[in-house]
């Protein structure tokens, strides 16, 4: 690299510079804590100076009664995020990419795109009066036709699938923008040639659309494979109880409880490590895949 160049890229590095500091201070720094994982920590004796006691922490979080279903619990809510998280978001840019009334269109996006916006601390008092089995709106909706009324957040049948519904809610209209940019790379020779050939609506997306968005669906699929360990603290953690425990608790919920309530540091301090290693690998997985099905590469 010549010397002209690398003062051309000065001002580049200044401006990373304070988002390198932040993760230093907040990411990197922390990691020290992570020998917690190993001893049996006591607050007044500090990191350095706590008993050692290897991987028995580890090995009484693998006999820890509940711990599988709360592993269970993670992967299975994460999973049918990600899986509504790719298909709810595709459809509706799909359905949006046919409309012509511009105007439509802005305002459709709007509204659907406002709800990225607004806090879990927030969203949850509204679900909760919204989802309430008494007088929340879905209710008396469900009564009015002659149904039972379901208790989304109260009942553990359908704690996991009201968390993965309302999150699609919440953030679908985020990942609608995403694949509205994709579909604007579409050259649109290809539909007047289709209409030529006298291709409807249905065969132009099937054979035009599509394939014209398979790289994106590709990408974002091999990419969320890293987040299947992320099920969500902060919805759950608002929205939750102990009545839906069985279903609804996840590891972060979990190291919460361990950790902050019950103070055992040692032992939380555990589960987060294990979280961020398989975490870890599927991330490096997700970008082997990324790499080889949709030519994805970080530089």
């Amino acid at each position: 690299m010549n010397r002209a160049k690398r003062l051309r890229e000065i001002p580049m590095h200044v401006m990373l510079l304070p988002g390198v500091v932040l993760l230093l201070i907040y990411s990197y720094t922390p990691m020290a804590g992570i020998i917690m994982a190993f001893e049996k920590y006591i607050p007044s004796k500090g990191i350095f100076h706590s008993q050692w006691v290897g991987i028995k922490n580890f090995i009484f979080l693998a006999t820890l009664p509940g711990i599988f279903g709360v592993l269970w619990n993670t992967v299975f809510i994460a999973i049918m995020k990600i899986a509504a998280g790719l298909v709810v978001p595709a459809t509706i840019a799909l359905l949006l990419n046919e409309l012509r009334q511009q105007f439509v269109k802005r305002c459709i996006q709007t509204m659907i795109y406002l709800p990225h916006f607004i806090s879990w601390v927030l969203l949850s008092g509204i679900l909760l009066d919204i989802l309430s089995p008494s007088r929340g709106i879905v209710n008396q909706l469900l009564s009015s036709f002659g149904l039972t009324p379901v208790f989304f957040l109260g009942d553990k049948a359908w704690f996991p699938y009201t968390m993965t519904i309302t999150n699609t809610w919440k953030e679908f209209g985020f990942g609608t923008i995403i694949y509205l940019a994709a579909l604007t790379a579409i050259d649109p020779t290809l539909y007047e040639a289709a209409i030529v050939d006298g291709a409807n609506r249905w065969q132009q997306t099937w054979h035009i659309t599509l394939p014209g968005i398979k790289g994106i669906v590709v990408l974002l699929t091999a990419l969320s494979l890293g987040s299947v360990l992320n099920a969500g603290f902060d919805q759950i953690f608002n929205l939750y109880s102990p009545q839906v425990y069985k279903t609804g608790d996840v590891l972060d919920t979990f190291v919460y409880r361990m950790g902050v309530i019950n103070m055992e540091y040692s032992v939380a301090t555990a589960v987060g490590l294990f979280k961020s290693v398989v975490s870890f690998i599927l991330i490096t997985a997700s970008y082997k895949l990324a790499y080889k099905y949709a030519d994805y590469r970080i530089f």
